[in-house]
């Protein structure tokens, strides 16, 4: 797929993608019932479901969807939306779900404790709206010693609130954690309980309604680190590789859809994050949606952040030595790109 005018369609796109959120939970803003395709639901046998949660770079399944992509290229999908991005990786864990959109370093976390996920494709990369955001007062790094930082537990910002901490030479040990559900974590920071949180768009934008709040650093310091994923279990794909294929072809003829109809699509992704067109605005350089090209080139092995394999290991590492998980994980069978390259062969002759 060489498509030059490819990026510039996805800038559109992205350039509508602000969510403007209230100082409740933010998930209050964004519609909470499970999206349903009509070509089935009930687990792989009548519709392969696809979890998917509020990130710029996820929003184009629901165009997948209301669009008939999936259908088009005959496979039957479950688009289950979920609230919290954690429950989403906790129900492909527990098989619950056959099919996921999220972060390398959770996949790499959810290998670890035992689960058996394969990743098939690359959304998208952040680079920029996983961000610290900090009360007035702290102006760096080091002043965040001894201070209380809410964030996920073990999830991508609690991650990347690491990785800051270690390049300034602290420790997880020098700061007070305060473990919270990403939503209820912009909350307590609004309401003043803790002096700093990490947190992903949208609820950087709550995070953000504080007075004298201000990003301390963000995912775009940190280039490869938080790549997104459609993830699916070795058991899916082992029974039903062409439903793994159908998917991948399906999310690219999206992006295309995306790049022909930038209007009409950001009204469907509008109305599935429940605010107005006019409302999305200013995550375009936050979030780097991949093309085929870009998908091709991070499956390949290599020796920084932009091969897959190796973003793993160090991941892998990096979690190891800050303690959340206990050993490492056997990365050998994590990445599978035929599914990839299988596209890009139809795409040529195409």
């Amino acid at each position: 797929m060489k498509r030059q005018s490819f990026i510039a369609g996805v800038a559109l796109f992205l350039a509508s993608l602000t969510l403007t959120i209230s100082c409740a939970n933010p998930a209050s803003m964004i519609k909470t019932s499970n999206d349903t395709a009509s070509t089935g639901t009930g687990g792989a046998a009548a519709g392969t479901r696809l979890g998917y949660s509020a990130w710029p770079g996820w929003f184009p399944w629901k165009v997948a969807e209301e669009q008939n992509i999936f259908s088009a290229n005959n496979v039957p999908v479950d688009l289950k939306w979920f609230d919290g991005y954690l429950e989403s990786i906790n129900t492909l864990t527990a098989q619950q779900i056959e099919a996921n959109s999220q972060t390398l370093n959770d996949t790499v976390s959810a290998i670890a404790g035992g689960a058996d996920q394969v990743v098939v494709l690359v959304n998208d990369n952040s680079t920029g709206n996983d961000q610290v955001i900090v009360r007035e007062g702290i102006n760096t790094i080091a002043d965040l010693k001894g201070k209380k930082i809410a964030a996920e537990e073990g999830a991508v910002d609690h991650f990347m609130l690491l990785l800051g901490l270690e390049r300034e030479g602290l420790s997880p040990s020098d700061i007070q954690f305060v473990p919270l559900e990403t939503g209820k974590a912009a909350a307590a920071f609004v309401g003043g309980q803790v002096d700093a949180v990490a947190v992903f768009a949208p609820f950087t934008t709550q995070a953000l309604k504080r007075p004298g709040s201000k990003e301390l650093f963000s995912s775009k310091e940190f280039p490869g680190a938080i790549p997104d994923h459609l993830v699916v279990s070795r058991k899916f794909l082992n029974e039903h590789p062409d439903r793994v294929q159908a998917m991948v072809d399906s999310w690219f003829a999206t992006l295309d859809y995306i790049q022909k109809n930038a209007e009409q699509a950001s009204e469907i992704m509008a109305k599935r994050a429940g605010v107005s067109v006019e409302e999305y605005k200013g995550y375009a350089q936050g979030t780097k949606i991949f093309t085929l090209e870009e998908n091709l080139q991070a499956f390949q092995p290599g020796n920084t952040m932009s091969s897959l394999s190796y973003a793993a290991t160090e991941m892998a590492n990096f979690l190891q030595e800050v303690g959340l998980v206990k050993q490492k994980p056997d990365l050998t069978k994590l990445f599978d790109d035929r599914f990839v390259k299988a596209y890009a062969a139809k795409a040529k002759k195409a």
